[in-house]
Order: C-alpha cells, then structure tokens, then sequence
C-alpha cells in the first residue's frame, strides 16, 4: 500500500468519525426540542397538571444534560478534527499512529467540555431555550 493510499484511507476514517459527532449533536437538539414541546403540549389542561408553572423549571433539567452531551460530541468532534490536521500535515514524513484514531493526544489542544458548553452556537441555542422556559415559568408564577 503506497503513503497516497493510507493518507485516504485514514482521512476517511477520521471524516467518518467526524460526520458521526455532528450527527449526533444534530439529534440532540432535535430531541430536546421535541422532548420540551411535547411535555408543554401534552400537559397543559390535562389531568396531570393544570399549571406549566413547575413543570416548565423541571424542563431545565433535561436541557441541562442535553447541553452538556451536546458540548461532549462538539468537544470530541474539534479532538478529530485535530487528529485529522496532524495525519494530512504529518503522514508523509512519518508512519506514527498509522490508523490511529486515538484523539486524547490532541485534548489538551482544544477547549474542554465545559469553555465547550458556553461557545457562542451552543450558548445561543441552548441558552434561547432555558430563557424561554423561564420565561413561562414567570409568566404562569405570576398569574
């Protein structure tokens, strides 16, 4: 097998591994969205509660752990991709690591999982979503 080869083979490995992570934090928001919107909708004038009020801070708990997986795909996605900058500007002058997708030597490289959480995209969407579910729970407090 000739360098050209190998260098495409594992580029490809590691975009794989790359499209999988932003998948999944694809899903995520969806599945947070769809989580909030359904409990909201199935619950208001129902049997199982009359008021959004509780409910509506119980829903931060959720999105909590959804923000928090969400930065963990991100922060693995930005570890690949460092892996992914190596293997193009480093596999020609050596064989190191061949076909290894071990990220952790490149954690150290990028923010970790928590700066993660507060970057700017995930700040925005995750933030907007608890702001409005705050949001409904002063506005049903106060009624």
């Amino acid at each position: 097998m000739d360098k050209s080869e190998i260098i495409h083979k594992e580029v490809d490995l590691i975009q794989n591994v790359i499209s999988r992570m932003a998948n999944n934090s694809f899903l995520l928001k969806g599945w947070l969205i769809t989580l909030i919107v359904a409990v909201l909708a199935l619950t208001k004038d129902t049997l199982v509660t009359n008021d959004v009020t509780y409910l509506s801070i119980i829903l931060l708990l959720p999105l909590i752990v959804f923000w928090y997986l969400d930065a963990y795909f991100l922060h693995k996605e930005r570890c690949y991709r460092k892996l992914y900058n190596w293997v193009i500007q480093n596999r020609e002058t050596t064989n190191e690591f061949t076909y290894n997708l071990d990220y952790t030597r490149f954690e150290n490289n990028v923010e970790g999982i928590l700066k993660t959480m507060f970057s700017p995209t995930l700040r925005f969407f995750y933030g907007i979503t608890a702001l409005i579910l705050i949001g409904i729970f002063i506005y049903n407090f106060t009624q």
